[in-house]
Formats: structure tokens, sequence, C-alpha cells
């Protein structure tokens, strides 16, 4: 089977190993394990073509996050920012790729012929967070994820603000951010206004585990927004989900309490997984700030992945799609109580079975 280059492609894997996709638990894609639940909507938003301008949406987000609407732009998932940032990139010359990293950066630049440079992080970090950047290097693009995808490292929001000078343009990744307790003290989004080499781009799918929705933002200058709303197909966020947007960010209250429970999710499921991982022979569970995190071994990890998806029906995410990285590596999105159970229940019978040693 092809290594997939996202988790949750739960359909295939399901018709593949014989079983209902919906006996499957995805560890593979790093959701909430839950989703907020609405009304019926309204006759309008299923039957007229959105607005252009997404106004509505571009307030509610702006509003969040205290800018002026013009520095915002909803967009099809973080996905389809990506390739409208990446033109951008291409163009501004050569893009450094700190590795390993999310595989949609090369995918987005490819698309426009543009010149990668692989700046290798150091595989071994502590579990203090926030950190520093590792110097990535010169080049005149940096691509930076922070929380960081797929290691969890998280960054200081003084340390990336340094690279603003050094850069003639920064994109950051920020998808995982609001998942983090105190995560947006560390976003750069409030340096927008003053750095117009700066881009931010963020994904509600994440925090509110609506993958099927596919609903992101960009936030940067409003020249460089309005240039990329010329170049996409018209009407990229479908009614549904820009309504479904306004509603998960305009109500304060609810949204706090959201992000409360799933920050404190994040916190004591990812404690809990990385003492009981640790206690397993034979891998290494390595310290996250994100709602995932890695494992690695001296040997390759593939058959333990085929054995958890074959005889538990549990998927974990193949890292051989992150450059950098490789098949002695699993990465586990984080999930219920009982289904981070569910996954060490198996990984400790099956690594009796598979002792990697």
């Amino acid at each position: 089977m092809a290594v997939e280059r996202h988790g949750g492609n739960r359909v295939t894997l399901g018709e593949a190993l014989g079983c209902q996709s919906s006996a499957l638990l995805d560890a593979s894609a790093s959701l909430v394990p839950w989703t907020p639940l609405y009304d019926t909507w309204s006759v309008e938003t299923l039957r007229d073509y959105p607005d252009r301008q997404y106004q509505a949406l571009r307030t509610a987000i702006a509003t969040h996050h205290c800018l002026d609407a013009a520095l915002v732009l909803p967009g099809n998932g973080a996905a389809e920012l990506f390739t409208w940032a990446a033109r951008d990139a291409a163009a501004a010359g050569s893009n450094v790729l700190p590795t390993p990293c999310f595989a949609d950066y090369g995918r987005a630049l490819r698309c426009w012929g543009a010149t990668i440079i692989q700046r290798p992080m150091p595989l071994d970090w502590s579990a203090q967070f926030p950190q520093i950047l590792p110097s990535p290097g010169n080049g005149d693009v940096l691509w930076i994820c922070n929380p960081h995808n797929p290691t969890g490292q998280l960054w200081s929001r003084a340390s990336l603000k340094v690279l603003l000078q050094k850069f003639a343009l920064v994109i950051c990744d920020e998808a995982f951010l609001p998942l983090v307790a105190d995560g947006d003290s560390q976003s750069l989004i409030q340096l927008v206004p003053e750095y117009p080499n700066l881009v931010v781009i963020r994904s509600l799918t994440k925090l509110f585990g609506i993958a099927g929705v596919r609903l992101g933002y960009a936030v940067s200058q409003p020249e460089r927004l309005r240039r990329w709303a010329e170049w996409r197909d018209p009407w990229p966020v479908n009614g549904i989900a820009s309504a479904m947007g306004v509603k998960l960010i305009t109500d304060r209250r609810r949204h706090r309490s959201w992000c409360h429970k799933v920050q404190q999710w994040t916190a004591q499921e990812g404690a809990w997984l990385l003492r009981h991982l640790a206690e397993l022979p034979g891998i290494r569970p390595m310290p996250s700030a994100a709602n995932f995190l890695l494992i690695r071994a001296k040997q390759s990890l593939v058959p333990l992945r085929e054995a958890l998806e074959q005889r538990h029906r549990i998927l974990l995410r193949d890292c051989r799609s992150f450059d950098g990285l490789g098949e002695c590596w699993l990465r586990i999105g984080f999930q219920s109580p009982l289904g981070n159970r569910r996954i060490t229940r198996a990984l400790q019978q099956e690594l009796k079975q598979l002792p990697l040693v």
C-alpha cells in the first residue's frame, strides 16, 4: 500500500482492511475527538451563492484577533492557502524548509517550480516548551510551523520574530496553536500589521474536528490577500462552511469554553500518553506540546503499524511521508482517554510479538 501523505483516510484503509471505516480508531490524523453540533442550515445558506468577499466570516475572524478584516482571507482549508502562499514564495526566491516538515509545503511549492532548500533539524529535543527554533540557515523565504508538525515542538514568539528581519518572506503555519494552552502568546498574528513579509495560516479543522468542512484562513497584508483572491477559483469556501465558521467564532463564551476543553485535553492526554508509552520496550516517545507525538525505534516500525491496523483496527501515521524522518518513526494523534488506552494496550501486546531491540 502506498504511503499516505495525509492521515485520516479511513474509507480507503477500511476497504483495504475489509472492515467498515467506522470500526477504525484513526490516530493517523490530529483532530480533536469531538465535533460541535449546530441547527439545520437555512434555505438561503443552501440555495444562494456564498458572498464572494466572505465579509461576515472575515469580520468574525478579524474581530476574534482584534485585527482589520482586510488582513484576513478565508480558504478551503489551510491546504488551499498554502498553494497561493507558495506562488508568492516561488517568485520571492529560494525556499527554506526546516525538515522534517509537513509534506503539503513541498507539494504547494512544486506547483510553481519553486527552489527548495531543506534544512535538517535536530531529531532530539527536551520537553521544555516553548523553545528556540534552531537556525534555519540562509535563503529568501522561510516556511515554519508552530507548534511544529510532525515533532510537536513549540517555538517561542521571540525566536520567530527575529527571523522576520532575515527573510524576505516568512510563512508561519499555526494550525495546531489554538490547541495548546496559552498558545496564542507565541502567535505571530499580531505582528502582521507591522511586517508586510509575514503570512500566518490557521485551520479550524484541527480545533473543531471538522476536517470534512475544509475551512482555514490566512492573515497577511491586504495587497497580498487581494492578489491571492484574484488567482483562485470563485467561491473556494462553500456557504455551509462559511456559516459554520461564523458560528464557531462569534459566540465568544462558547469559543472560550471549547478552547479550554481542547487545551486541557491536549495537556492531560499528552502527559498520560508520554508516560505510558515510555514504559513500553523498544520505542521512545518524544515530548510534544501539540495534540500528537512521535515515537521512534532503532529499526523499522512499519510491521508494528501494519499489525495495529490488521489486528486492532488502529491507524497510526506512517512518517515516511515526512522528509527527514523514515520508517523508524510513527506519529500518534491523541484520542479520547478510552481511545488512548486502546492504543497503549495494542502497542503493548504487539511489542511482545515484534520485539524491537
